[in-house]
């Protein structure tokens, strides 16, 4: 009997623990919200906006969430077009490549983490359509600064360039810049920079360079041109002007007299 009337005595003690503990968190959640009430007639102070996204703080947004850990196949979107980019402000711009740029770094340090522990990389093709998204982006912001620079100063306001050789020949577009030492001073610019191109050995590395692409452009002509003949035998009643356009390099009506394009069919 005893140990009844002590039971019931602890339990009576714990429910008036736990109103007590309900009473305060009301209390104070009143206080919460008289504050709020309070500080909305205070002037607006700038503040973060409420978003949706995971919050990390952490070396967690280098590395893919964890429910795709493991799997297979991730199932993701197209990259941005330019179409789509050009209806965006720059302030929208300005976010959408910082989200990119995460994305980026987050691909690959997991491709690096699956090299590490020789596992297969789901969908490596999103690396290529966040690299395309960041390409189509700088280019809208391209356009907009060469529209901006041409309207207010009648110049693109690009960095200037030419077209040069380096010292194997090669031609490329060199972008300039403004350097502190004058350029006939700069000996540190001509060490580093071989404008131009001479001796023998020059020669003939273009020249058969030259050569070895031309090679490649006459297998793909001639590959073209098998293959319009295949079609030419089996389809012979294909539609020659969408056959043109397919391969635009190659007479068709020269085709059409080959023996290979000719089928055997009774009339």
């Amino acid at each position: 009997m005893a140990s009844l009337t002590k039971a019931v005595q602890i339990s009576r003690s714990v429910n008036n623990v736990t109103k007590l503990i309900t009473n305060l968190s009301l209390s104070s959640n009143t206080n919460l919200v008289s504050n709020t009430k309070f500080i909305r007639r205070l002037p607006l102070q700038p503040c973060a906006l409420l978003h949706a996204s995971s919050t990390k703080y952490d070396l967690m947004e280098f590395f893919d969430d964890t429910i795709n850990w493991g799997k297979d196949e991730v199932k993701v979107g197209r990259s941005w077009k330019m179409d789509e980019l050009r209806l965006k402000s720059n302030e929208d711009l300005h976010k959408l490549w910082f989200v990119l740029l995460k994305e980026r770094n987050m691909l690959l340090t997991m491709e690096e983490a699956c090299k590490r522990k020789y596992k297969i990389f789901p969908n490596p093709e999103r690396i290529d359509k966040v690299e395309m998204s960041m390409s189509n982006l700088e280019s809208v912001v391209r356009e907009r600064n060469k529209a901006y620079h041409l309207l207010e100063t009648g110049e693109t306001g690009e960095r200037p360039g030419k077209f040069i050789h380096n010292a194997l020949g090669y031609r490329f577009y060199y972008r300039m810049r403004e350097y502190s030492i004058p350029q006939f001073m700069n000996n540190k610019w001509y060490k580093t920079h071989f404008f131009g191109y001479q001796g023998y050995a020059v020669r003939k590395f273009l020249r058969l360079y030259r050569e070895k692409l031309w090679n490649i452009k006459r297998r793909a002509r001639n590959r073209d041109f098998q293959q319009a003949l295949v079609l030419l035998k089996r389809f012979p009643n294909m539609d020659i002007n969408a056959l043109k356009e397919k391969y635009p390099s190659i007479d068709i009506e020269k085709a059409k007299r080959y023996k290979k394009a000719q089928g055997h069919f009774v009339s």
